[in-house]
């Protein structure tokens, strides 16, 4: 918990902030590492952030001359960048952008259209319809974009690295570029990236806009190289084939941070959540089926729901001896279309529950209140995880539960996850559409030899610990130097 400050004048708070220019390395992300509320006593609680990304991003921490540029997202935010806190003094900045602005740049473009033509979500029929609402949230991503531009060109030391974080700030390498030419820039997606025909979508402007945006950076980099080769078929097309000259195409495939994991798998509190789960899944010889999402419209839950529901129905024998554990966080709440899927989430699973449950068998265990600790328990428990994404950029879970698995699980993997590229060769491939398919995986992954899934599951655990979160970090730092 932060304590209130005591009063301060504006100016006397500013002081302490680094002073501009003194920044050598400068991470730039729509959420940073810390988050605050405002509790009813008037003091903040700070929370800090989890996850690979952060992780390996909060290397910059050792570093004196490092600052993270982050948005204040809520009230607590902005309470604490008015108490002096979240300024730069502790390699955090927080930029207090207006709330309205913030809403059309994240919630109208980055996640309801860009997010959309990269994991093509699209219903085509019907959307998208770029329209005037849509220009007029262009405009606010444009001026988002520009807040983080301006703050990173006010905070940079001559010559200084600058890595620029994902969909969100796409625009920042080039409006950053004609501010501080001197820099060395780098941007990270963390999505996939769509081929020519369906980025081409955007009205031409945008896609020109956003592609130039990326160019600027000194590195464009991606988790795969599936995604790279989009990124460079779409520049070829929009802007021609001399359109990558200056600007180098990295591949950073984000592993799993396995020491954390296994030594934050193994704290009382998880063991306290693997008690209740095993009370939960009813018997000790019942295999389980892992899924740990948000409930995302790229994860697939509903389809995976689907496969189980088929593999019920056309398996009978597994009847009373599986138990498929799904975790389904809800993500996005203020969109009416995440509203409605995490709806169908829980009335599908009631459904299986209804047409299949007894007295002593619940067939899908169903949480959708986020808990870390109870998350690594289930990877703790796993015999079968289920990652089925429609698309994804990487995956991190497909990752982590073969690092924390006790027993070894059988993993059952999206061709489309960009995790198939460092895990395919050991694991059940499926295409994410086909829930005949991913039912009969789930069937060959429950009835793998158990000497079989252990030795897949090491096979899996060294390829997704391969790049840990630092090491990812830093090799992108490295990238960037003038020598590089």
């Amino acid at each position: 918990m932060v304590p209130e400050p005591p009063a301060a004048p504006a100016d006397a708070a500013r002081d302490r902030s680094p002073a501009p220019g003194s920044a050598r390395v400068l991470v730039a992300s729509n959420r940073g590492p810390v988050s605050y509320t405002l509790r009813d006593d008037g003091t903040l609680d700070a929370k800090r952030g989890g996850g690979g990304v952060v992780s390996g991003l909060s290397a910059i921490g050792a570093r004196d001359d490092a600052l993270w540029v982050c948005c204040a997202l809520g009230d607590g935010d902005r309470e604490a960048v008015r108490r002096g806190i979240g300024r730069g003094e502790d390699g955090v900045l927080m930029l207090d952008i207006d709330p309205d602005v913030h809403s059309d740049a994240y919630n109208g473009i980055a996640n309801s259209v860009l997010w959309f033509v990269h994991h093509l979500l699209y219903q085509t029929p019907l959307e998208p319809v770029f329209d005037d609402g849509f220009r007029r949230q262009w405009r606010s991503y444009e001026t988002y974009n520009r807040a983080f531009a301006q703050a990173l060109a006010d905070r940079a030391a001559e010559g200084a690295a600058v890595l620029v974080q994902d969909y969100h700030l796409a625009l920042v390498p080039g409006m950053l570029r004609e501010l501080r030419p001197d820099l060395r820039i780098g941007h990270f997606s963390h999505t996939p990236w769509a081929p020519p025909d369906y980025f081409r979508l955007l009205p031409d402007d945008i896609a020109e806009q956003l592609l130039r945006g990326l160019l600027g950076a000194d590195r464009t980099c991606f988790l795969t190289r599936r995604w790279a080769d989009a990124f460079t078929a779409c520049c070829t097309e929009v802007l021609g084939p001399d359109a990558l000259k200056g600007t180098r195409i990295g591949v950073h495939g984000l592993g799993a941070d396995a020491g954390f994991l296994r030594e934050r798998a193994h704290r009382p509190d998880v063991e306290e959540r693997m008690t209740a789960l095993r009370e939960q899944i009813g018997g000790p010889d019942r295999k389980t089926i892992v899924r740990v999402d948000r409930t995302e419209l790229s994860k697939n839950i509903v389809r995976g729901l689907l496969a189980y529901r088929h593999l019920l129905a056309t398996r009978p024998e597994w009847h009373e001896r599986v138990v498929h554990i799904a975790f389904a966080y809800p993500s996005r709440q203020d969109l009416a279309v995440y509203r409605d899927y995490t709806a169908e989430v829980q009335r599908l699973a009631d459904a299986i529950n209804a047409e299949y449950g007894t007295a002593g068998w619940t067939p899908v265990v169903l949480h959708v209140k986020d808990d870390f600790a109870r998350s690594l328990a289930a990877y703790r428990l796993a015999d079968v995880a289920l990652v089925n994404p429609i698309r994804d950029g990487m995956n991190l879970v497909a990752k982590e539960i073969p690092v924390v698995s006790d027993a070894g699980c059988a993993l059952v993997l999206s061709r489309e996850a960009g995790a198939y590229e460092e895990l395919g060769a050991d694991a059940l491939v499926v295409n994410p559409y086909d829930v005949i398919a991913t039912a009969a995986a789930l069937h060959e992954a429950l009835t793998l030899p158990p000497q079989v899934r252990a030795d897949r599951t090491a096979r899996l655990a060294a390829a997704a610990t391969a790049l840990p979160p630092q090491r990812w970090f830093l090799d992108q730092l490295e990238a960037l130097a003038p020598e590089a």
